[in-house]
C-alpha cells in the first residue's frame, strides 16, 4: 500500500543540490536534472557558493509531474559522487 502524496502534481518543485566546488559539478547536476525533467531550463539554475568557497549549492526548480519522477531524480543525484546532499 502506498502513502498518499502531500504534493499535487504537476507543480513547480525546487531541488537544492550541494557539493564540493569543483569543475563540472553544476554541469553534472544539470545533466541529471534534464534526464528526469527534460523541459527544465538550465538558464534558471541558481548557484551559490559557501562563505569559504569550499561548497557550491545549485537550485533547480522543475515542473514535477509525479512522485516517481522525484524519487528517481533524488536517487540519481544522491548516488552521484560529486553530490554531498540533495534537498
Amino acid at each position: 500500500m502506498t502513502e498518499p502524496s502531500l504534493i499535487e502534481y504537476p507543480c513547480d518543485f525546487p531541488i537544492k543540490v550541494m557539493g564540493h566546488a569543483q569543475a563540472g559539478f553544476a554541469q553534472n547536476v544539470l545533466e541529471i536534472v534534464r534526464r528526469h525533467a527534460p523541459d527544465f531550463d538550465g538558464a534558471t539554475m541558481e548557484m551559490r557558493p559557501s562563505k569559504q568557497g569550499k561548497y557550491l549549492s545549485v537550485t533547480c526548480t522543475i515542473n514535477a509531474t509525479s512522485r516517481a519522477q522525484l524519487d528517481a531524480l533524488y536517487g540519481e543525484l544522491c548516488n552521484h559522487p560529486m553530490v554531498v546532499m540533495a534537498l
